[in-house]
Formats: structure tokens, C-alpha cells, sequence
């Protein structure tokens, strides 16, 4: 067993607390990853009353950005948008983008965060809601870049039929992506403190 921090309240600790915790933080978090991917297999048979599984649906959104050319962080956010549908079943795009959050771009992390009220368009007004709730973000820098992914890759991502890539091609993507963080709090710190 590795060495523990001996606190019991937190404003008691010490610097030789943190030497114990930091290289488990690190640890912890160079695992995220694997922890990103065995989440997203939740959603593997999981149709919700869909013509595919969430699974599918995730992995048929990033194979049409991927063959359309995209970035692997537009690719990663295209495989990662309805990762919270499990924890998250009222809001699952605040989910998603929570998790890209650190290591995303702010165009891409608001495309994430409200690509459910732009897919709305598609169906709110089926299910009692305005459709257009989407317009209260006209204007915004990124209300295109959103309207685009559920055009192009979201909403046609329904297709059973659909020639989908397996995870194992964008797996290599994920783990790129989420190697290093862009921003975060935690940032300078982890950074200081990575293994040479």
C-alpha cells in the first residue's frame, strides 16, 4: 500500500501530506482514459427506445466527423457527447462536457455543452417543447459550429445500417486528447510534479 496523507481535516494538512498525494493524483488521473472508456461501454445495448444503442450512436457520430475530415478533438467530442446519458439523464451534455472540459478547446467544449437544446430542433416539438429553443443563442460565437454537428454528424447518427468504425479506431484519438490537460486548476501543478 503507498504512503497516505495523516490528516483528518483538510486545513490540517502538510506539505509531506501532499508528497504522499500528488504522485497518486497524477496516477489517478494518467487512468483517465481507461476510466472515459469503460464508461462509455455503459451505454452498449443500452437503446432507450432508439433505432441503435447509445453505444452505436456515440461511435456513428464520431465515424461521419472522422471521415468528414475532422480534428481528433472534434472527433474525441463527437465520440464523447452522450457519455452522460447514464449519470446524467436530464442533463447529459453538462456531463460530457465536464469530463472534455480540461482538455478541449472552448469552441468545441460549448458545442458539447449545448448540443442538446441544438438537437432539440429535431424533436422538442414532438415531445411538448419549443424547437427553437436553440435561438436564444443566436449570435453566440459558437451557435454555427453547433448547429453543424447535429446537422452533419449528431442527427444522422441514428443509422442501423450505418458502415460504423469500431471503438479501437478512436481509442489511440481519446487517449491523445485526454493526455494532457489545456486548462485546469490543477494544471501547474500536475505538471510540475509529472514523472520526468
Amino acid at each position: 500500500m503507498n504512503d497516505r496523507a495523516t490528516f483528518t481535516r483538510m486545513d490540517q494538512s502538510t506539505p509531506q501530506d501532499w508528497q504522499a498525494i500528488v504522485p497518486e493524483a497524477i496516477r489517478f488521473a494518467q487512468a483517465l482514459p481507461d476510466r472515459v472508456l469503460a464508461h462509455l461501454k455503459l451505454l452498449d445495448g443500452d437503446y432507450g427506445g432508439f433505432p441503435v444503442d447509445r453505444y452505436q450512436h456515440c461511435l456513428q457520430t464520431a465515424t461521419l466527423a472522422l471521415r468528414a475530415g475532422r480534428d481528433e478533438e472534434y472527433v474525441v467530442c463527437a465520440l464523447l457527447h452522450d457519455i452522460g446519458d447514464t449519470l446524467g439523464p436530464y442533463n447529459h451534455p453538462d456531463v460530457a462536457a465536464a469530463i472534455l472540459k480540461p482538455f478541449v478547446s472552448e469552441a468545441n467544449h460549448w458545442m458539447v455543452q449545448n448540443h442538446g437544446i441544438f438537437q432539440g430542433y429535431n424533436f422538442f416539438h414532438h415531445i411538448g417543447l419549443d424547437r427553437n429553443m436553440r435561438d436564444g443563442f443566436k449570435g453566440h460565437a459558437h451557435y454555427e459550429r453547433t448547429a453543424e454537428f447535429i446537422e452533419l454528424y449528431d442527427s444522422p447518427a441514428f443509422d442501423p445500417a450505418a458502415d460504423t468504425l469500431p471503438i479501437g479506431e478512436f481509442e489511440p484519438m481519446l487517449r491523445r486528447v485526454l493526455a494532457q490537460p489545456k486548462q485546469s486548476v490543477y494544471k501547474a501543478a500536475m505538471d510540475a510534479n509529472a514523472p520526468s
